[in-house]
């Protein structure tokens, strides 16, 4: 999807928000998010994420900078006039209202006559598979049952943006990943626009287009799932997506993009050098478990070290293989679990590799 600010049907314009006069929340936030597009707000507690989503929801004001919503600054339109769709972690519905009752709330308060209404309830309760739910009320459903009503309620008038906050946090595991693939299916259909906040990185690699992390108010890195996991931009998002091992060490040269770095053991490694331009500048590496092979086969890989096994988890699909690697005691390796590879044992050296391309020099990261 392209970026440019003609197609930006939601913009943050240099927005801050401070709750004290003092300290900023969010830090200018400049954000472009095009019509029909899945993006997710992820970050930790306090990173800024759900301020930003409730500065466009209209529930806290900015205290600087412009919100725009089809072109057209909203930071002085009262949230019940933006048209946005809301679901919330608690569901909020009413609970003395059957189902129908509660997704007709708000098309009753628009004035929308009774016909058409239940035509509206009708298909919204089709869309998320609760058509014979419409007469029970919210405490004869289960919790994955009132996430859905809920969602049919923010979609039921219609609107051209929803917005998430946490929506599926009270779920318990199984459930949770079920409905963010409903979610997910549900705005491919209907192509509306959705602003989601989370703090589960692995929801947020499910469910989005784009993914914006946030930290300390500021986005750290916007990109596509894949982008954001494979190519993170600095040791923040490399720790806060997906596992991942670090090690540290000092750059010796860098050269065509690839650094060499001696690690704090005195090893010598080189990887892709991501923002570090400089001999002597201290960096972590970061390096998925996933790309690193134990015993590889002679120029398989580009960096060989060896590593004591310290722990064998078995996870079916394959090993969580936890390692003393150049002076780390917790890196980790996903040996797949397969025939192909020899039987690892708790307290053997072994040889561990990874290819150059698969590891990123990044900023430094104090252990």
């Amino acid at each position: 999807m392209s970026n440019s600010e003609s197609d930006a049907y939601v913009r943050f314009d240099h927005v801050q928000k401070s709750y004290d006069g003092e300290t900023l929340v969010v830090k200018d936030l400049n954000l472009d998010i095009p019509e029909g597009e899945f993006l997710t707000m992820l970050g930790p507690s306090g990173s800024g994420k759900t301020t930003s989503l409730m500065m466009l929801a209209g529930f806290e004001p900015a205290t600087h900078g412009e919100i725009y919503l089809g072109g057209e600054s909203i930071n002085n339109v009262p949230p019940n006039k933006r048209g946005i769709g809301m679901v919330f972690q608690n569901y909020a519905l009413f609970p003395h209202m059957t189902v129908a009752e509660n997704l007709a709330f708000p098309l009753n308060v628009r004035g929308m006559n009774k016909v058409e209404a239940e035509a509206k309830v009708k298909r919204a309760l089709e869309m998320v598979e609760l058509p014979a739910m419409a007469d029970r009320r919210p405490a004869q459903l289960s919790g994955g049952q009132q996430q859905r009503v809920a969602v049919a309620r923010a979609l039921v008038f219609d609107p051209k943006l929803i917005l998430m906050d946490e929506p599926l946090g009270a779920l318990d595991k199984q459930l949770r990943e079920q409905m963010q693939y409903e979610i997910k299916h549900i705005h491919e259909n209907l192509g509306v626009t959705v602003v989601y906040v989370t703090h589960d990185q692995a929801e947020a690699l499910t469910m989005s287009d784009r993914i914006a992390v946030f930290e300390d108010g500021v986005i750290q890195q916007l990109s596509t799932p894949d982008d954001l996991y494979e190519r993170p931009m600095n040791s923040f998002v490399a720790q806060f997506i997906g596992e991942n091992n670090k090690l540290n060490g000092r750059v010796n040269q860098v050269k065509d993009s690839v650094a060499t770095i001696t690690l704090d053991d005195g090893q010598k490694v080189s990887a892709e050098a991501v923002g570090i331009d400089n001999a002597g500048d201290l960096t972590t590496l970061s390096l998925r478990p996933e790309r690193v092979e134990i015993e590889p086969d002679d120029g398989q890989v580009d960096n060989i070290l060896s590593g004591r096994i310290e722990e064998l988890i078995y996870l079916g699909d394959h090993i969580r293989t936890r390692m003393n690697v150049a002076g780390n005691p917790d890196f980790i390796v996903k040996v797949p679990n397969s025939a192909d590879h020899k039987p690892l044992v708790e307290g053997d050296t072994v040889r561990v590799g990874w290819k150059s391309a698969d590891c990123r020099a990044l900023d430094h990261l104090a252990s």
